[in-house]
């Protein structure tokens, strides 16, 4: 990818619940980070070669710091199980700036925060958010049981109401997230984070409300529906650089082109941290990401090349 980085220092790690490991991170001068907002995340340069994109969790008031919380994944491609097992304090990586896609309505009449896991990241970020401002705000907080539940304690000395929910307390049903849903008042935003059936229920129970009360964020790319139209290769044409090339059927419009030597920003490759988004110049995407809305997608401004396509046989791009 061709984003500046940052030099930052692994400053503490320490355990936030079973198999969730905390990070910090700080510059090796002491100086300070990139601003962020509520709902940001970072990549991690981490130094077997893999790039990985985390939450951050700290008050976003903090200039001097970046945390990360890191679950361990049984299907681990590399990154958490690296992180858990061979990174050490006191070592230097590369880190990017903070970029944010799921960022939170801070004038919202009340706000229902509801995570699942590790994706207490973001949300517990949002709620120190909304208490330094006195808005409202609860936190529903699902995990197994109370031993993998990060950050409980941390967020009931804060101002909004915590309501955890453990599976092994309730003969394993999980949160109720259709009730939650169903008895809040008009107008309410409702935030969402953790593993894919929580995401998949929360966007069932939310399908009703306006667009824009709604918000959701996946760490892992959710299942696609298949295409509308036959795979096949097409042409896309760069705008800026004047050039046309060929996007074969079995490669995504990223791998097409860095395979022609071009260089675009890109990070998770999963359609879900935004880093590749590009404006769409003429023609029809075939959008696969998990981050664009229904009106977003409909608008065909931009798109996500890492893994969306074209529904024709052209399309232009400002690359």
């Amino acid at each position: 990818m061709t984003n500046e980085t940052i030099s930052a220092r692994v400053q503490r790690m320490e355990w936030a619940a079973e198999g969730i490991l905390e990070v910090e991170f700080r510059r090796p001068d002491g100086g300070d980070l990139p601003a962020f907002t509520p709902g940001a995340h970072i990549d991690l340069h981490l130094p077997n070669g893999l790039l990985r994109n985390y939450s951050l969790l700290n008050d976003s008031r903090d200039r001097h710091r970046y945390v990360v919380a890191v679950g361990l994944d049984a299907a681990s491609r590399g990154g958490s199980r690296f992180i858990h097992g061979d990174l050490r304090v006191g070592q230097i990586m590369p880190i990017s700036a903070p970029r944010n896609h799921f960022p939170l309505v801070e004038d919202a009449p009340h706000v229902v925060l509801i995570a699942g896991g590790i994706g207490i990241t973001p949300l517990a970020c949002m709620a120190r958010r909304l208490a330094a401002l006195g808005r409202p705000y609860e936190i529903h907080v699902a995990a197994r049981n109370p031993e993998r539940a990060a950050f409980v304690s941390d967020l009931r000395a804060l101002s909004g109401k915590v309501l955890p929910h453990f599976d092994s307390e309730h003969n394993g049903a999980p949160l109720d997230i259709a009730a939650i849903v169903a008895k809040a008042p008009a107008g309410v935003h409702f935030y969402c984070c953790g593993p894919g059936p929580m995401l998949a229920a929360f966007e069932a129970a939310t399908a009703g409300l306006p667009e824009g009360l709604a918000h959701v964020e996946y760490f892992k790319a959710k299942e696609q529906p298949a295409s509308t139209v036959a795979p096949g290769s097409f042409k896309l044409t760069l705008a800026k650089r004047g050039e046309t090339i060929e996007v074969p059927a079995d490669k995504t419009i990223l791998e097409a082109l860095l395979d022609h030597g071009i260089e675009a920003d890109y990070s998770c490759q999963d359609g879900v941290c935004g880093t590749c988004e590009v404006k769409v110049v003429s023609g029809v995407p075939d959008h696969r990401d998990s981050l664009l809305s229904k009106s977003e997608r409909e608008s065909n401004k931009t798109m996500m090349i890492c893994v969306s396509r074209c529904l024709g046989d052209h399309l232009t791009l400002d690359l």
